[in-house]
């Protein structure tokens, strides 16, 4: 197999390779982000129907559904063994619907990484390669699309950390996975000394646990807060920028990220506060109108880490996202510059 080099170097655990999702012996193992860092479990799949379920199940957040539904591809086909020929590609095909198709916010991302596994099996399929010989190539895609997303996204994180002033207060809004871990690491290579306050971003808590843990596990002094401080925060911790990543940036210059973000560019635009988006504009995506908003059980508003925290027969509410207007975004931080919501059709 050819690896290229390792591009998760000084990060934080949870950004390691191994531990956000990785194949071998015939498994999937998924570092379980629902509870982490508060106990540090993988959940074991068995099969890619497994993986498409942790998906969906918020197992795995941020970069980390890409990762496993590349992975998931490499345990689709050790699942055929026992098909006749004519069945292994139908068979990956559907492996490649319910893998990229688990969470529709992102499908039209996903389906390209299960659809370039696809091509990797077309090509060894036409080679004739034996089985081991086909899942090592499907585990070197898998393993190089990963790496090669560490290293754009160590792009957009020096991007980002170049426009962040030293000794300056950044809040964060939910988990921007690797972006944080390499706009971090590349503030060290600055000797750029940033303080981190991240709101909490429930139900799951992304911010409190994982951005957070992210900034600590890498030296950063960081501060956690609720939902409903930053504003506030802005005002009195005197923040000098807020920035989130992006689950889908449309080509009109909408920003679809985790529910919450919309309030908070809102007070960054009254504080005069600039607002940076870390991700790349998607063209499957021309216009807010093609972006469905994914609502989830309703029951995990009413709920706090499994606990049930209101009276019986109350409603809850879930949209897991919001959309951002272009008027309320500073800048679009991608791995070929930065960009305003109003220009990404210079991206490519």
């Amino acid at each position: 197999m050819q690896l290229n080099d390792r591009q998760d170097y000084d990060l934080a655990y949870m950004l390691k390779f191994e531990n956000v999702a990785w194949y071998e012996n015939g498994k999937v193992r998924i570092l379980d982000r629902r509870i982490y860092p508060i106990r540090v479990e993988h959940v074991i799949c068995d099969s890619y129907k497994d993986v498409a379920k942790s998906i969906k199940d918020m197992v795995t957040q941020s970069e980390g559904p890409y990762t496993a539904a590349a992975m998931g591809m490499v345990l689709a086909y050790h699942e055929t063994e026992n098909l006749k020929k004519d069945e292994i590609y139908p068979f990956m095909e559907n492996a490649a619907f319910e893998l990229s198709n688990a969470r529709p916010t992102t499908s039209a991302q996903m389906s390209g990484i299960v659809n370039g596994s696809l091509d990797v099996l077309k090509e060894c399929i036409n080679s004739s390669l034996e089985r081991q010989e086909t899942v090592d190539k499907l585990f070197e895609y898998a393993y190089n699309y990963v790496n090669n997303n560490y290293k754009k996204y160590s792009i957009i994180g020096k991007n980002l950390a170049e426009i962040i002033p030293d000794e300056g207060s950044i809040m964060t809004q939910c988990f921007a996975g690797t972006v944080v871990g390499t706009m971090l690491r590349e503030c060290k290579k600055m000797n750029k000394h940033i303080k981190l306050y991240c709101a909490e971003t429930r139900p799951y808590y992304q911010g409190a646990r994982l951005t957070a843990s992210v900034a600590k596990d890498m030296g950063f002094d960081v501060t956690v807060i609720s939902d409903n401080m930053p504003a506030y925060t802005m005002k009195t911790k005197k923040i000098d920028l807020f920035t989130s990543a992006s689950d889908v940036i449309t080509m009109d210059g909408y920003v679809i990220n985790k529910v919450g973000t919309f309030q908070i560019a809102l007070a960054a635009k009254h504080f005069n506060i600039p607002y940076y988006v870390t991700g790349t504009p998607d063209e499957k995506h021309e216009t807010i109108e093609t972006v469905t908003i994914e609502e989830r059980d309703p029951n995990q508003v009413l709920e706090s880490l499994g606990q049930r925290i209101t009276m019986d027969g109350v409603k809850g509410y879930y949209p897991a996202f919001d959309i951002t207007s272009p008027d309320l975004i500073t800048g679009i931080v991608t791995d070929k510059g930065i960009f305003t919501p109003y220009n990404l059709s210079e991206y490519n």
